[in-house]
């Protein structure tokens, strides 16, 4: 039977929304499916799918490819809380010059303490005698400041001269998230070049458990203008867009988030889909607000919780899009 035009039109426009309705169910078949813990759970989570295009959104600012998925593990997970010390707690940093490919092609000479930046995460309890052994293996002078509270002549600020060593004694506190840096000047450079870490001081009690990590926004200024050129979170541009943080759904997530970018007059950091309890510089036990953005200026720091309510991968960043577009772009991945 011969079918006329309209019969035509009708039998189209019914094959369209059939088309459509059996598109949106294999779209949502592969959404589930990208989302599942078995796809989740792999080593690495490639984002180079992402809406933003080939690369993801910092592809000029990948890590080194020879690194690999753990290698920096030790930069962003915290040694395990202990308890109050009885003696005193030793610790021994060494300040040296080497080279890092803060992203993929891109090298630059650093001043670094323990050979990474940033240097080694330290924890105490509050309270805690640190004996602070410093030894300066470069050409040239520095130094090893703490913020926080402590005796004003252990304040670090006197030049150590290549070849020499300093020892600093401090009681640890405030409870909080406390920076370490070199103080010589100009210490822009200094800082600029990768002299700084963290120290995570616990209350007596501690915190409520939680999968916790620190992120240190590092600023690189690879030709020597005084600007930087590659951002980071502990070190490498790009690397938790390639290597996102894995946590499980539902569970309590505590970031320690510290700026030590210099050259830029402020950072923030940024987390999608999600709000966090923001503790500023961790010296309250009581979150100061419920948000999904804080600001810090040069050296500033926050703790933030949260808990992550449905498998998928949620974006962090610097809403400074250049930061974020040059390598301080990252995931968080609930699985």
């Amino acid at each position: 039977m011969a079918l006329g035009r309209r019969e035509l039109l009708r039998l189209g426009t019914l094959f369209c929304g059939v088309s459509a309705a059996a598109f949106a169910g294999t779209r949502r078949w592969l959404e589930a499916r990208a989302s599942s813990p078995e796809v989740l759970a792999r080593k690495p989570i490639d984002c180079s799918s992402d809406p933003a295009g080939p690369g993801g959104y910092g592809a000029p600012f990948a890590p080194p490819a020879y690194m690999g998925a753990g290698s920096r593990d030790t930069l962003h997970v915290p040694p395990p809380r202990a308890p109050r010390a009885a003696g005193m707690r030793v610790v021994s940093l060494i300040a040296v010059e080497t080279t890092l490919e803060v992203a993929q092609g891109r090298n630059v000479t650093v001043w670094a303490y323990g050979g990474t930046v940033p240097g080694p995460i330290l924890r105490a309890t509050v309270g805690d005698e640190l004996s602070i052994e410093f030894e300066n293996r470069t050409r040239r002078a520095h130094n090893l400041h703490f913020h926080g509270s402590h005796d004003v002549m252990q304040d670090g600020i006197g030049r150590v001269e290549p070849g020499s060593s300093a020892h600093y004694r401090i009681e640890a506190g405030p409870v909080g998230v406390h920076p370490y840096h070199c103080h010589v000047p100009p210490y822009a450079k200094h800082i600029g070049r990768g002299l700084y870490g963290t120290l995570i001081v616990d209350p007596p009690e501690g915190r409520p458990a939680a999968h916790e990590f620190v992120l240190c926004l590092c600023g690189f200024d690879a030709d020597g203008d005084g600007r930087n050129d590659v951002y980071a979170w502990n070190g490498v541009a790009g690397w938790y867009e390639r290597y996102p943080l894995k946590v499980p759904v539902g569970d309590l997530v505590r970031l320690y988030i510290v700026n030590m970018v210099e050259y830029d007059a402020l950072a923030t950091f940024h987390l999608h889909a999600q709000t966090f309890d923001l503790y500023r510089s961790g010296t309250g036990l009581t979150p100061s607000e419920r948000t999904d953005v804080v600001s810090l200026g040069p050296a500033e720091r926050a703790i933030v919780e949260f808990r992550l309510p449905r498998r998928g991968r949620y974006m962090f960043h610097p809403h400074q899009s250049h930061m974020a577009e040059r390598g301080a772009m990252g995931w968080i991945v609930a699985i």
